[in-house]
């Protein structure tokens, strides 16, 4: 039977390899970087019109055969980060900012007041493997109405609290983004709660994006701001995400 999206997991796999080869290669890849390019595009504009809103698919409880896979960041070193860490993220807010008629900074107990939304879905990573889980959050548009965006919104870019590398000019933060579509998406929440339990600092605690139908490095982890913008031009090197502006795709649906 056709899985569709283990087929475009496929394919978001090898366009990464790619990325890889074409990195290492000495400037005479610009074509193939435009082919790539173009292909996103494509991808993207083909779910839209494939799917539409339609939901992710959902598991029971007895699909949960194990705790969810940790990766990438697991133990942020920011000091801000482990000193709210150390007091169970009593001192943490949200802050939601830029093109917002009202800028917000939520604790985590705002957020576990608001309207919550659970699901049992699978995670699917661009190295191959998947996991299932259940996940607890607010979902984003409950948050975002909160703010009021601007019409001239169009994308909602997560800054994080965990820092992926160290370049002349500091650290470098992980940052993550998907355009206000997605984000009003009933199945994209802010998770505080994983399998029963209090979001774990491996999986991302206080707070991590679940964007259901994108790979996993979508769904950033530690997350502390959501700014809403009408590019993502000035963010990194313009491509849209951390990855993207090293050779993933930016949209990654599956």
């Amino acid at each position: 039977m056709f899985d569709r999206r283990r087929f475009l997991l496929t394919g978001a796999a090898l366009s990464l390899s790619g990325c890889k080869i074409f990195d290492s290669a000495s400037g005479s890849d610009s074509a193939l970087r435009q082919l790539f390019a173009s292909h996103e595009g494509l991808t993207r504009s083909a779910q839209r019109a494939l799917i539409g809103d339609r939901l992710a698919p959902e598991f029971s409880e007895a699909d949960i055969r194990q705790g969810q896979r940790p990766n990438g960041s697991t133990d942020p070193a920011d000091a801000t980060y482990r000193q709210m860490a150390q007091s169970g993220f009593t001192d943490y807010r949200l802050t939601v900012t830029g093109l917002v008629d009202a800028p917000q900074s939520l604790s985590l107990a705002d957020l576990t007041a608001l309207p919550s939304r659970t699901q049992i879905t699978r995670h699917d990573c661009v190295e191959g493997w998947s996991c299932i889980a259940k996940w607890q959050g607010v979902p984003l548009g409950t948050v975002l109405k909160l703010a009021g965006p601007k019409l001239t919104a169009r994308y909602a870019v997560f800054h994080c609290f965990d820092a992926i590398e160290r370049s002349l000019s500091g650290e470098v933060f992980y940052y993550e983004s998907i355009d206000l579509i997605d984000a009003y998406h009933p199945q994209t929440i802010l998770a505080y709660a994983m399998n029963g339990a209090p979001l774990p600092v491996a999986n991302g605690a206080p707070l991590r994006l679940r964007v259901e139908r994108q790979l996993g490095y979508k769904m950033a982890k530690y997350v502390h701001t959501i700014e809403l913008t009408d590019s993502l031009s000035a963010l990194g090197s313009g491509k849209g995400s951390y990855w993207a502006d090293r050779g993933y795709e930016c949209y990654a649906g599956i």
